[in-house]
């Protein structure tokens, strides 16, 4: 299973499916294993616990997307 992260701030919050809206400086992590399935979580920095975005399942057609999924992802939550 390959893994990405990246810290961004969230200055207007990212929706979680356990706590609702957190913000501030995020780190995102992308997991994606070899049939193409893809786990999302999203953690404050330096904490322990982890959330997870809203959606059930998430599945790429080629694992090779796995990278640009996750920047996109990171773009669009550091927006939010």
């Amino acid at each position: 299973m390959k893994q990405k992260s990246s810290i961004f701030t969230a200055t207007h919050g990212v929706m979680t499916e356990e706590v609702g809206v957190i913000s501030g400086e995020l780190e995102l992590v992308t997991s994606c294993d070899e049939e193409g399935d893809l786990t999302l979580r999203i953690t404050y920095v330096g904490a322990e616990q982890w959330y997870t975005l809203p959606g059930k399942e998430y599945r790429l057609h080629d694992v090779r997307d796995h990278e640009v999924i996750h920047h996109l992802l990171v773009s669009v939550l550091e927006r939010s």
